[in-house]
């Protein structure tokens, strides 16, 4: 990596001398491997490497952006300059001056912690453990398609500023997932293990592979997916207890705690993509977004979330914090531009999808809490309601408000027993009043950092990877069984 600082200091010293007060640098290697076996057969394995540097450089108060993939000294003078000639251009139409908050010029080294690098692991092994859990769930039911995949990706990163900050990390993820399809009786149902989309992916080495035990679980999801074709349907338009798995949950916050929380999108700067948010700055402090049992934090530290990591992309350094405590709305995800201009501080959620974008307020670890209740004792306390697994569907307004989940299977809840399994199942509500109607969070020993590895926010667009920690959870009054 000493090439990588030797072109991070040339490129600001020259945006020093064209005329940037503030620049920054950051070099990004990234690898990424991905394979995946169908119905038996290995149906692809891919690998990928990208490399290149970028530099922003705030001059005349307006930011300019310049990237490059040649890793040339004098490449490093011209991508400067021309990103302090763009910020000189926008200084023209800028409506007010640029301010950062002030923070801390780190000089530092980070590195995911792992127990086994899976880029170590021979490309044999990893198919194989794909092609016997695809089997697995071939022998348990008929099934019209079987799905195995694992990704594993290392992306080493600089950061340097004028501000005199240097920080060198390297970041392992790595995941996996199965998917079971049936068809029969007019219906098509699927099942995924460990989370929806066939994938649940940690920062970590290969024993968070390991871990999952797709194998073990094959069978059952085989077998699950085959029954739901015959399962009753999810009762239609009715009001009722709603019980969320964690890994629902989980969405569940990414999509009306997570993005509403990301301080660009309450200012408005970042509409087009996915709308703005309810979650207004005159609102942080007094607004109820919940009940006194919904504690929803913010951190980039938490052990395996895809939100964790030494720096962010402004070199801010991990931290935790809350965006709501005990139903009271407290904290958004700021950059140090946005902090600001609310005269607060960054807490580190400036993260660009490689080397060619510019960093954006991302999701860290945004996770619901653990509360009192094990999963059995809370199907124990429940007398009538439907506990609802895993995402199938999803859709949220501009705003972050109005919303509607399906999930890939769901089961009555009777007289505080878990019941016949259900189909289609279907919920419908308003972000404020949902987190209202949570009367009751598992534990630790339900509580799980769940993995999104495919966010997407920004023109460009752009994919962030974000972790959300949940477990089960309850909610009273809910309006299931809403096709739309």
């Amino acid at each position: 990596m000493t090439f990588s600082r030797d072109l991070a200091m040339r490129a600001l010293d020259t945006a020093r001398v064209r005329g940037a007060t503030y620049a920054d640098v950051r070099y990004v290697r990234r690898e990424v491997e991905q394979m995946a076996v169908r119905n038996g057969h290995i149906d692809s394995v891919t690998g990928s490497e990208d490399v290149g540097f970028a530099v922003r450089a705030l001059t005349d108060g307006a930011w300019g952006f310049a990237a490059s993939q040649l890793l040339t000294l004098p490449e490093a003078d011209r991508v400067a300059a021309l990103a302090v000639e763009i910020a000189q251009a926008s200084a023209l139409v800028k409506r007010a001056d640029v301010r950062l908050a002030a923070a801390p010029a780190p000089r530092a080294t980070y590195r995911t912690p792992i127990e086994i690098d899976p880029f170590a692991v021979p490309l044999s092994e990893r198919l194989d453990l794909l092609l016997r859990a695809d089997t697995a769930m071939r022998a348990a039911a008929e099934l019209r398609t079987t799905r195995s995949s694992a990704e594993i990706s290392r992306e080493e990163k600089v950061f340097a500023s004028t501000d005199g900050a240097y920080v060198d990390q390297t970041l392992f993820e790595t995941g996996c997932g199965i998917e079971a399809e049936a068809v029969g009786d007019s219906e098509m149902q699927r099942r995924s293990y460990p989370n929806s989309g066939a994938r649940h992916q940690n920062t970590g080495g290969w024993e968070f592979v390991i871990k999952q035990d797709l194998v073990g679980n094959a069978p059952r999801i085989a077998q699950e997916a085959r029954a739901l074709l015959t399962a009753k349907p999810c009762p239609a338009d009715v009001r009722m207890t709603v019980i969320l798995s964690g890994n629902q949950a989980a969405l569940q916050v990414h999509e009306s705690c997570g993005h509403p929380i990301e301080l660009d999108r309450a200012l408005g700067s970042e509409a087009a993509y996915a709308g703005m948010s309810f979650l207004t700055p005159d609102r942080l402090g007094s607004f109820r977004y919940g009940s006194e049992q919904v504690n929803i934090q913010i951190d980039s530290l938490s052990p395996g979330g895809l939100g964790t990591f030494g720096y962010d992309d402004e070199g801010v350094p991990g931290s935790k914090g809350w965006a709501v405590r005990e139903g009271l709305f407290v904290g958004y995800l700021m950059s140090r531009e946005t902090a600001a201009r609310l005269g607060l501080s960054s807490n580190g959620t400036m993260r660009a999808d490689g080397w060619g974008r510019l960093p954006l307020i991302r999701m860290t670890n945004v996770s619901l809490m653990p509360g009192r209740w094990t999963l059995d004792h809370l199907i124990a306390d429940t007398d009538d309601g439907i506990y609802m697994d895993t995402n199938r569907s999803w859709s949220i307004d501009d705003r972050r408000l109005n919303f509607q989940f399906g999930t890939e299977i769901a089961w009555e809840i009777k007289g505080g027993k878990k019941g016949e399994m259900l189909r289609n199942a279907t919920y419908t509500g308003i972000t404020p009043e949902f987190w209202g109607s949570c009367d009751a969070v598992c534990d630790d020993s339900d509580w799980v950092m769940w993995g999104t590895p495919n966010c997407g926010k920004g023109q460009p667009g752009q994919v962030a990877h974000t972790g959300h920690g949940a477990a089960a959870a309850r909610f009273r009054n809910v309006r299931v069984g809403v096709v739309q």
